[in-house]
């Protein structure tokens, strides 16, 4: 047959792949035969190479073993087929259809790849899916739509996920590249793995091993490791990780990033899955990940405006609408959590007005910064608030008074210098329905202390 002539009675951009096989059943080299005019005329811009015929794909771009798995199922199964993706590495949305070509030779077999590329993704062309993969993902975005709980919806989901790749492991890493930390969002293990919770992995240490997957990934969509020849190229590629999976028990594994933008909010991944199903794995995942992404995003920027609104930007302490908030939920017996008894601690800054008028506003918010910083180490387990300007409210919930006295005298020892951080104190303890009174009860108490304070230190008095 001749390549050239036949792959010019195509429209779209079209190239002719070659596939090598040998007799044991693995490939060897990839190559790219020939291709028609618009084909041509689009390796400059995606590739920055001339078209050179018959070399191996990897002149042109970087080992993509997704890639590699598509032409092999086509070129040498004979199987027919579709996919919409985004790689990494390009800019552009490519829908490519993959087509069996007969072929003369033994160990030669040919497919015809087309392509056509848009700049903003297609969402027929995302929806356009096998009814396994639409019911899975209309499954999935049902939840999560429907959802009042985002961390019990996760679960949910990616229990469900676990079950569509037949998979011992499957699991949602975030992952923040600035500050380069990771944590487990939500796991799902098949009961009768033997493979450890992530949990057991993620530690400060774990992210340098997630720092190394983008490079793995090599601007492809994913990774799918599934037989030898996949983890002889990870072995190569990343050594590191190839040797924790493998002493973690993997034999099989699917990463996907999860992508919002030009930023990895985190990873999603299957270990030890059915690889009869890799197709329909890769494909469910493809699009799941997308929408999983977005929802990750939209719930990071929530909890952001949440903490936006309920923190104080200096010290790092719930804000007044924070307390006034938790206040009123106490009153009405809104918590989640049922609450007996409420501890109430007022803590007033002495000092703060002298400081600022002497030393500077910058010396001043340092001075509350270490007072923040010192109730939250004597108020461990309770919520503490800035009231504003120099006051603080603690919060403890279910702490016995007796308890909340200690704690209450070794604040007191603890600041006792009133040249640094001194606090006027006042407490008074509760039912959760009468929240109130014991806020005025402490507050009256804290001020009665104030008053002491400068009655003692009369130099100090703003």
């Amino acid at each position: 047959m001749d390549l050239n002539e036949f792959v010019k009675q195509f429209k779209p951009m079209t190239c002719i792949i070659s596939v090598e096989t040998f007799p044991d059943g693995s490939y060897g080299n990839i190559r790219i035969m020939t291709g028609n005019e618009p084909y041509l005329a689009s390796t400059q811009r995606s590739f920055g190479k001339e078209f050179v015929p018959d070399m191996p794909y990897e002149h042109y771009m970087l080992k993509d073993l997704n890639f590699e798995d598509f032409c092999y199922r086509c070129a040498v199964l004979g199987k027919t087929l579709h996919t919409y993706i985004h790689p990494e590495r390009f800019d552009f949305w490519i829908s490519l259809t993959m087509i069996p070509v007969a072929s003369d030779k033994e160990n030669i077999h040919y497919c015809a790849y087309t392509q056509e590329l848009s700049k903003n993704a297609d969402s027929e062309l995302m929806s356009d899916l096998s009814v396994e993969t639409s019911n899975a993902v209309i499954r999935t975005c049902i939840k999560l739509k429907g959802a009042d709980d985002f961390q019990e919806t996760m679960n949910e989901v990616i229990a469900d996920i676990r079950d569509i790749c037949d998979a011992s492991h499957c699991c949602i890493l975030l992952s923040d590249f600035t500050n380069r930390k990771c944590s487990v969002l939500c796991e799902a293990l098949s009961a009768t793995t033997t493979l450890a919770s992530m949990k057991k992995y993620v530690n400060d240490d774990f992210f340098a091993i997630v720092d190394t997957w983008p490079d793995t990934i090599a601007g492809s969509t994913c990774v799918i490791i599934k037989d030898d020849h996949d983890w002889a190229v990870l072995k190569e590629r990343n050594p590191v990780w190839y040797e924790s999976m493998l002493s973690a028990g993997a034999e099989s594994i699917v990463l996907f990033p999860l992508r919002a933008g030009s930023d990895i909010l985190g990873f999603i991944w299957a270990i030890n899955f059915n690889v009869k199903n890799v197709v329909q794995i890769k494909e469910t995942l493809e699009l799941t990940s997308f929408i999983l992404a977005s929802e990750v995003a939209t719930h990071q920027l929530f909890k952001r405006l949440e903490q936006t609104s309920s923190m104080d930007v200096l010290t790092g302490v719930f804000n007044r609408n924070a307390m006034n908030n938790r206040v009123d939920s106490l009153c009405a017996g809104e918590p989640k959590k049922p609450v007996t008894n409420v501890g109430i601690v007022f803590a007033d800054l002495n000092g703060l007005k002298r400081v600022n008028d002497n030393q500077g506003h910058y010396a001043g918010d340092l001075l509350l910064k270490n007072a923040a910083l010192i109730l939250q180490k004597h108020f461990q387990g309770c919520e503490i608030y800035r009231a504003g300007g120099d006051e603080f409210m603690i919060l403890a919930p279910d702490i016995p008074e007796e308890r909340l006295e200690e704690m209450i005298e070794e604040l007191r020892a603890d600041t006792s210098d009133p040249d640094s951080v001194c606090f006027a104190l006042g407490s008074s303890t509760a039912s959760a329905e009468s929240i109130r009174k014991a806020l005025r009860a402490a507050d009256e108490r804290m001020y009665a202390d104030k008053k002491e304070f400068y009655h003692l230190h009369p130099e100090l008095k703003r």
